[in-house]
C-alpha cells in the first residue's frame, strides 16, 4: 500500500534532467544517517522538503523536491481517527514529554489523541487513517530513543464484536445499518473466504465501549434478525489476535525454561525412540480431537438442516394461517357491509313510507280545505242537494198517504182539462169532494225527477 502511494508522489528536478533518488515507503523524506549508538532525533513532518547537499551542489547536481499528499493515503469512504488507527507505543523513556511524543508522529499527519503513562513507560496515539498508522508502525518500531528501542503495535480494539450466524445475503452495509442503532459504528465487515464467499461471520467495531456493551447485552437477551428468515445473529466479544508481527525472538523473555527447551534444534523424531512414542501419542490425541470435532460439526449441521426444514414448513403454515385470518376478516367485512346495506335499505323504506304518509295527509288536508272553501263561497240560504233530498223525505213521511201525490205523467195528463184535474185532486183528498181552497199544492222536484205535490191545510 505504501509503495503504491509513493508512486503517486511528484518528483521535480530543477537543474538536472535525471530524477532524484526515491525516498522511503512513507511520507517521510530523506534523513541524514546517524550512528547506531546515537539516539535517533525526533522525526519531523514536512509536506515539501528540499534536501541540500553541498557536495552535490559543487558537482553541479540539481536539488530534488519531493511533494507528498496525505490525502492519497486515505481510501475512498474510509473513516478517519478510528480505533483501527490507534497505536500503542511501549518502552518509552520515563521523562519523555507529551510534545516530544507528538513530534515523533508529526510527519505522519494529524494527531487526534496522545496519552502517556510515564510511570510505566507507554503511551497511545491515534492517527488519521489506518494506512498512515501502518507506515508509522513500520518505521518507528524498534527505533532508538535515548539508546532504548521502542515498541510500536496497534492498540487493542476494546469496542469490537464478533458476529456469527450470518446468512449469505448479509452485506457490510446491512450489518452496519443493523448495529448503528446501538451507537456509532466505525467498521462493519462480513468475513469471506479466499473466493469471496461469506463464511457466516462478521466483525463490528464501535467508536466507544458503551455502544459495544449495549449491543452485546441487547443481542444476548433478545434476538436480532437481519433478514426475513427468523435466524438471529450471535454476538460475542472479539478475540484479538496479532497475525501480522507474531512473536519475534527479540521480544521473548530469556528464562531458564527458554534455554532448557532450546538446547536441541528442530528435528524429526526417530522411530523406536522415546520421543517418537510420545509424539505418536500426541498425534493420536490430536486425531481423536479432530474426529470428535468433525462428529460434532456433522451433528450441528444435521440439526441446522432439520431446523431449516421445520422453519420452511412452519413458514408455510404461518402463511396459510395468515391467509385464513385474512379471509375471515374479509368475510366479516362483507357481512358487516351487507348488514349496513340492509340497514340502509330499511332506513330508506321507512323514509319512503313516512313520505307517503305525509303526502296522503297533505292531500286530505287539501281536500278538506277545498270543501271548506266551497262551502264558504256558497250564497246564504243555499242548501246542497243532499240536504234538500233529506228534507223532502222527511216531509213525505210526515204527510203520509194524503200528503204527497205523485205528479209524474198523470199530472201532465190531468192538466189537459179542469175536470180531470179536479177528479184527481178529489181522489187524493180521501173525502169524495173537491178540495177547493182548503189546500194548495206545491210542486217539488223529487230526487228521481218526478214532480211531487205537497199539500197543506189552510186554517
Amino acid at each position: 500500500m505504501a509503495n503504491r502511494n509513493m508512486q503517486q508522489a511528484s518528483f521535480q528536478s530543477r537543474n538536472s534532467p535525471k530524477p532524484g533518488r526515491r525516498g522511503t515507503d512513507s511520507p517521510a523524506v530523506e534523513q541524514t544517517p546517524a550512528d547506531k549508538g546515537s539516539p535517533a532525533p525526533p522525526p519531523r513532518w514536512s509536506p515539501a522538503v528540499e534536501p541540500t547537499n553541498a557536495a552535490a551542489e559543487e558537482s553541479g547536481e540539481g536539488q530534488t523536491n519531493i511533494t507528498l499528499d496525505i490525502t492519497s493515503f486515505r481510501k475512498p469512504g474510509e473513516k478517519t481517527f478510528t480505533q483501527r488507527s490507534r497505536l500503542f507505543v511501549g518502552s518509552l523513556p520515563l521523562d519523555i514529554q507529551e510534545e516530544e511524543f507528538k513530534n515523533m508522529f508529526a510527519k505522519y499527519g494529524n494527531v487526534k489523541e496522545a496519552f502517556i503513562n510515564r510511570e510505566r513507560g507507554f503511551g497511545f496515539i491515534r492517527l488519521e487513517t489506518r494506512t498512515l498508522a501502518e507506515i508509522a508502525k513500520t518505521e518507528l518500531d524498534g527505533s532508538l530513543i535515548n539508546n532504548r528501542p521502542i515498541r510500536v503495535r496497534f492498540a487493542t480494539h476494546g469496542a469490537a464484536l464478533t458476529v456469527r450466524n450470518l446468512l449469505p445475503v448479509v452485506t457490510n452495509e446491512l450489518l452496519e445499518q443493523a448495529f448503528s442503532e446501538f451507537g456509532p459504528v466505525e467498521r462493519a465487515i462480513v468475513v469471506t473466504d479466499d473466493r469471496g464467499r461469506p463464511t457466516g461471520k462478521g466483525i463490528v467495531e464501535f467508536a466507544n465501549k458503551v455502544s459495544a456493551r449495549k449491543a452485546l447485552e441487547r443481542c444476548t437477551e433478545g434476538a436480532l434478525l437481519l433478514t426475513n428468515t427468523p435466524c438471529p445473529v450471535i454476538v460475542e466479544p472479539a478475540e484479538h489476535l496479532d497475525d501480522d508481527e507474531g512473536l519475534p525472538e527479540k521480544l521473548l523473555a530469556k528464562t531458564p525454561k527458554y534455554y532448557k527447551e532450546r538446547e536441541q534444534p528442530p528435528r524429526f523424531a526417530q522411530p523406536g525412540t522415546f520421543e517418537f512414542e510420545f509424539s505418536s501419542r500426541w498425534k493420536a490425541l490430536d486425531e481423536m480431537e479432530k474426529q470428535q470435532r468433525e462428529q460434532v460439526d456433522r451433528n450441528i449441521k444435521e440439526a441446522k438442516e432439520k431446523l431449516e426444514a421445520e422453519l420452511e414448513s412452519a413458514k408455510h403454515e404461518h402463511q396459510l394461517m395468515l391467509m385464513r385470518q385474512d379471509l375471515m376478516r374479509r368475510q366479516e367485512e362483507l357481512r358487516r357491509l351487507e348488514e349496513l346495506r340492509n340497514q340502509e335499505l330499511q332506513r330508506r323504506k321507512q323514509i319512503e313510507m313516512r313520505h307517503e304518509e305525509e303526502r296522503r295527509r297533505r292531500e286530505e288536508e287539501m281536500m278538506r280545505h277545498r270543501e271548506h272553501e266551497d262551502l264558504r263561497r256558497q250564497p246564504d240560504g243555499f242548501k246542497p242537494n243532499y240536504l234538500e233530498n233529506r228534507e223532502q223525505e222527511m216531509r213525505v213521511g210526515e204527510l203520509g198517504p194524503r200528503g204527497a201525490v205523485n205528479m209524474g205523467d198523470g199530472y201532465n195528463q190531468a192538466s189537459a182539462g179542469p175536470s180531470a184535474n179536479q177528479g184527481q185532486m178529489m181522489g187524493m183528498s180521501g173525502r169524495g169532494g173537491p178540495i177547493g181552497a182548503e189546500a194548495m199544492g206545491t210542486p217539488v222536484m223529487s230526487e228521481n225527477g218526478a214532480m211531487v205535490l205537497c199539500l197543506g191545510h189552510v186554517w
